[in-house]
């Protein structure tokens, strides 16, 4: 990424197609070795592990944007370079007319507004595979939780009786409940029509 990050600082020479496809390789490695680590630790892993998990997914989603906004920079820079070589050989080799610089203008222009809503674009998918990463996590968290507590619940059977037994012992307290307020409200009617 180090590399990456200089050469898009300097002046492109070609080499930089190897250096993007090197990134995107480990990048979707890591997405594998996360993938992967992220089925252990919902089958049981420890909350360290859970932490690491995060922690890597983290370093992913920052990589990941950091290669979509570099690359996207790149882009710019090469397209804005051929732009204005064009421009440069079509002075150079034949009399532009007014009006064929009007149109080069507005072709810059639309370019400028390509590079821009590409940009834009980037920017949108680096936000959802954010948002992806978050998801993950919550749904590893999720799924160690869920398993977490059918593991508690089948070593005790004991605490699904307590939970049953207080769930049971709440509904009756919301019955008892409903019939003293509508004891109450049928005395008040009463009352109101006594008078």
């Amino acid at each position: 990424m180090n590399e990456y990050r200089k050469l898009v600082s300097m002046k492109s020479d070609g080499s930089e197609n190897d250096i993007e496809s090197d990134i995107e390789r480990s990048l979707k490695q890591l997405q594998q070795v996360n993938s992967q680590m992220q089925t252990w630790v919902s089958s049981g892993g420890s909350e360290v592990l859970s932490h690491t998990l995060t922690r890597h997914m983290e370093i992913l989603q920052d990589l990941s944007q950091e290669f979509f906004r570099l690359r996207s920079s790149l882009r710019a820079k090469q397209q804005h370079a051929s732009l204005l070589d064009f421009r440069d050989f079509d002075r150079a080799s034949f009399d532009v007319e007014e009006a064929a610089d009007s149109s080069d203008q507005s072709f810059l222009k639309e370019q400028e507004t390509i590079i821009r809503s590409t940009g834009q674009m980037d920017n949108v998918i680096s936000q959802a595979n954010a948002a992806l990463g978050a998801l993950m996590s919550q749904r590893s968290t999720f799924g160690g939780i869920t398993t977490k507590i059918g593991s508690v619940g089948s070593r005790l059977p004991m605490i699904n009786q307590i939970l049953s037994s207080i769930r049971r012992k709440k509904s009756m307290d919301t019955i008892i409940l409903s019939l003293v307020a509508s004891v109450c409200a049928f005395l008040i009617f009463i009352y109101w029509l006594s008078k």
